[in-house]
């Protein structure tokens, strides 16, 4: 059984490599790569899925965020090697990683994506529908999921950088 490991310094190149297979070289123009610059991606929710070849088989990543003053995590992003996909590692990576995310005391994920996809782990756009993400996103795609009992409850605003100056709240 593949598991999920933390990303470590000797995969970043790999991990890079793949998000330009599945997401295309462009997508640093994306708004959700504003909200990275300057910062570093969570070290123990930013994994990789190896084979026993040592092949890279998928990776996530999260960054820390700000909603106003409230911390949230912004997942993503996450993909799986084309020739390993339908083999449930985009679905072990996204559940160990919030399960991981609670674990160690973050109560709010962000992301921008398809709600069909992401409902199974609990996402919804009606959780994020006080939030603002940077354009240009269309804001029927931008999904949250509270890892706490009523994390969003009062959270609105628009989703910073973490390195950026609370605002709000």
């Amino acid at each position: 059984m593949l598991l999920p490991t933390p990303e470590t310094p000797d995969d970043t190149l790999e991990v890079e490599n793949l998000f330009d297979l599945a997401f295309a070289p462009g997508r640093t123009a994306l708004s959700s790569y504003r909200l990275r610059e300057g910062g570093d991606p969570v070290p123990d929710l930013s994994l990789v899925i190896r084979d026993e070849g040592g092949i890279l088989g998928g990776a996530i990543r999260y960054w820390p965020v700000r909603v106003g003053v409230w911390p949230a995590l912004l997942l993503g992003p996450v993909a799986v090697h084309p020739t390993r996909q339908g083999e449930g590692l985009g679905n072990l990576l996204i559940r160990t990683s919030l399960e991981q995310a609670a674990a160690t005391g973050w109560e709010r994920v962000i992301l921008v994506g398809d709600e069909p996809y992401y409902r199974r782990f609990g996402f919804s756009r009606d959780c994020a529908k006080g939030l603002e993400f940077p354009p240009p996103t269309n804001p029927d795609r931008l999904l949250a999921r509270a890892l706490v009992k009523g994390a969003f409850d009062g959270v609105s605003g628009r989703v910073q950088p973490w390195n950026s100056a609370p605002s709000g709240g």
